[in-house]
């Protein structure tokens, strides 16, 4: 295969940009001939300049830009066996016989008709004279492979799509600075988002902003009853002492009878029974716009170069394949299979099957909602649950991490819910050694579910020799039953070490649960550590910025990120701004490497480039630190460039977290209750480690510490990012290797 084509089709969504860039300068990298389609099947239809050969400095630049820079368009001739033979004829006029399709059901499943019609096409063209009769022989047939583009997160095959998390960012941030005015003049908010047939966005941004009320498609309520259950609900939310009542719907919502329940019903509704002063507003494309989240940067990037990959390796008679996400892992699914089950469950839902469809979500969409209806509650449940109500405490230990506030919301109300008292440790392990403890009731937490830094304080101290016994004792006076310690290295040390003391504190035998949140993300037993996704995006819009600053003035950027000794935000950093280094810890640095940079910048610019970006781990090397390179680098480069250096600092450890890490911080803290309720009074009560991998939450016995931590340097022995850094070398080089 030496030329393919990529285009963009349905609704366009950010990070298809990354997308096509990967594509671009992997193939480019590779030898293959890339073909952009503008306007989507549209361009294929009409050929000519609509299909264009792409550079690899054509699509530097795009990573930060929403939309697709080829653009996208709905094609109705394409649907018709006439516009599929004139496609047909334009990609072999191109010498095109593959295709990467990014889009969603609709774009794919035209692409799989056209790629089963194409040996006939081709033979039509031939007889006609349109080709030339070698044509049939060179290109008997048409290889695709499929990339899931949707803000909706709701293709079949992949656990996250093309642009649901950026879109996820603008509803938790619309919803966050509404709640702000709601609360102020106590009134309620209707905000409507997409999701004509699924509820993702409307669940997750519920889930993610704290709102009080959501309606999706996929769990329609009773028509004669669902006014009055919100209007119950909201009603003693008041009461509880809330000033303001959220409500997320979907624009798809319906009842069981597929009855519409649109925004302006609702605001009707929470006005005539409440007398709410309720107001709408209707987030529309605001979802869709603007500059893509650093995950779905790096989703583009990473399925992008697998997408290459695949089609190189395809044989004609091969299934077509979609490429998706699952668990920070690459998978490749049957194309058809994928749109089949998709489209199938939008068929369900107009047959009021929503019981199936729900069960086609997976149970990730299914536990997500059950939590929600807990959390949506004004208060704990009147009729305890437990025999006997436990003493259950959270505590931080470690630096500030975005997202600490949300797991420990999340962990008081859903163990309050269950009859237990739910006591905050102040101020980390110090407090727990000085016995700093309240208990925290159900609003004591409210509003801290977008809340950056840590109420509750933290501190990174690790207990020494003689405070063992004072934790003892605050455990026993305080009658505590089981522990969460959310936080970093700090936090996982200590738990280990009164692990090792358990025949010395018969105290300690108790379950304990560490949740790793920092934003280093460098706890064992985790593939993403709470805080990390925040500390990521703050990251890339400080980049984004510096990069202005420096195309502007011909300059090379060297930033420092934090860390410690684990390169995660440097190098997952670099991936989605378009550094052209990294500099990790993990593979150090000679001056050898040095030297190198320093010959790739001269030449670089010298020949008209305009801006350099390095990005480098704070402890990447003890010598060659961030002040040395950018003097080496500003000698060297003369008058050719300025150098520049920005130390990011404690930004990266501030601001609201972000709806990933609200999420996944509330999807732990609810298994870490459950855990330890479930534990307690067992006879030899567990201490574990939660994190997510595979995509799932698992739970790794403390034992199993120092077999997974490399303790001379406070992060994993095995770190799954690392297989990523093939594809930064790529992407980042000046050109493509093969010429």
């Amino acid at each position: 295969m030496n030329k393919i084509g990529i285009l963009t089709s349905g609704g366009d969504a950010p990070g298809m940009n990354a997308a096509i860039r990967s594509v671009v300068r992997v193939a480019l990298d590779l030898g293959i001939e890339v073909y952009g389609i503008r306007e989507g099947y549209q361009g294929m239809v009409e050929g000519g300049e609509m299909i264009r050969e792409m550079t690899w400095e054509s699509v530097g630049g795009i990573l930060q830009r929403g939309g697709t820079m080829i653009g996208t368009a709905r094609c109705q001739e394409f649907k018709t066996r006439e516009g599929r033979r004139k496609a047909a004829k334009n990609l072999v006029n191109h010498g095109i016989d593959g295709l990467i399709i990014i889009g969603g059901d609709g774009s794919l499943t035209g692409a799989s008709i056209f790629r089963t019609e194409w040996p006939e096409l081709i033979k039509g063209l031939t007889k006609s004279g349109e080709i030339p009769a070698e044509s049939a022989e060179k290109y008997p047939n048409l290889v695709i492979v499929g990339l899931p583009g949707s803000i909706d997160n709701d293709m079949f095959g992949t656990e996250m799509t093309i642009g649901a998390d950026t879109a996820l960012h603008r509803i938790t941030e619309a919803i966050d600075a509404i709640t702000s005015t709601a609360s102020s003049h106590q009134r309620s908010f209707v905000v409507e988002v997409m999701g004509k047939n699924c509820g993702y966005l409307a669940m997750m941004g519920a889930l993610a902003a704290g709102a009080d009320w959501v309606f999706i498609p996929e769990v329609p309520p009773d028509p004669d009853a669902w006014k009055k259950e919100m209007c119950e609900a909201l009603g003693a939310g008041r009461k509880a002492g809330r000033r303001d009542s959220i409500v997320v719907v979907a624009e798809g919502a319906c009842d069981k009878k597929g009855n519409p329940i649109t925004s302006q019903d609702i605001k009707e509704t929470l006005e005539e029974k409440l007398g709410e002063d309720t107001r709408i507003t209707i987030l529309g494309h605001v979802q869709r716009g603007g500059s893509p989240s650093a995950f779905d940067r790096n989703l583009g990037t990473i399925l992008g170069h697998a997408a290459v990959h695949e089609l190189r390796k395809t044989k004609p008679e091969d299934e077509p394949q979609l490429i998706g996400m699952r668990g920070n892992r690459v998978v490749s699914s049957s194309l058809m299979e994928c749109v089949k089950i998709t489209q199938q469950i939008s068929s369900l839902a107009s047959e009021n099957q929503f019981g199936k469809v729900l069960e086609l979500r997976g149970s990730g969409f299914q536990s997500a909602y059950k939590i929600l209806q807990t959390l949506f509650q004004p208060g704990p449940k009147l009729v305890k649950k437990s025999d006997k109500p436990f003493r259950i405490a959270v505590m931080h230990s470690g630096g500030p991490a975005p997202g600490m506030n949300t797991v420990v919301r999340a962990a008081v109300r859903w163990g309050s819910d269950q009859g237990h008292t739910m006591l905050g440790i102040y101020n980390g392990f110090p407090g727990l050694i000085k016995g700093d403890l309240k208990e925290l009731s159900w609003m004591d937490v409210s509003g801290w579910v977008g809340q950056g830094g840590a109420e509750i304080g933290t501190n990174r101290a690790v207990p020494s020799e003689g405070d063992y016994y004072s934790i003892a004792r605050t455990i026993e006076e305080g009658r505590i039953d089981g522990l969460l310690v959310v936080g970093g290295e700090s936090g996982y040390d200590s738990v280990y070490e009164m692990f090792g003391r358990q025949k010395e504190f018969p105290t300690f035998r108790l379950p304990i649960v560490c949740l790793p949140a920092t934003i280093d993300n460098d706890r064992p037993g985790s593939e993403l550590n709470i805080g990390a996704d925040t500390a990521l995006n703050s990251i890339i819009q400080a980049v984004d910025k510096i990069k202005q600053s420096a195309v502007a003035s011909r300059r090379c950027f060297v930033v420092e990120t934090m860390g410690g000794y684990c390169g995660y935000l440097t190098l997952m950093g670099g991936l989605a701004t378009g550094a052209e280094r990294v500099y990790i810890h993990e593979e150090g640095i000679s001056l050898q490497d040095l030297q190198n940079d320093v010959d790739l910048l001269v030449t670089g610019f010298s020949q008209g480039k305009r801006l350099g970006l390095m990005i480098r781990n704070e402890r990447a090397h003890p010598v060659y630190t961030t002040d040395f390179m950018v003097r080496l680098f500003e000698v060297e480069g003369q008058e050719l460039f300025d150098v520049r250096q920005a130390i990011l600092g404690h930004q990266q450890q501030g601001g609201n977290p972000t709806p990933f890490d609200r999420i996944q911080g509330t999807r732990m803290a609810v298994q870490s209750i459950d855990f330890i309720i479930n534990e307690i009074g067992a006879k030899d009560p567990r201490n574990v480690f939660i994190g997510l991998e595979g995509g799932k939450i698992k739970f790794t016995g403390m034992e199993d510490y120092t077999r997974l931590e490399d303790w001379d340097y406070g992060r994993p022995k095995v770190q799954w990012w690392m297989d990523l850094r093939p594809i930064a070398r790529v992407l980042a080089q000046s050109g493509p290797q093969q010429l």
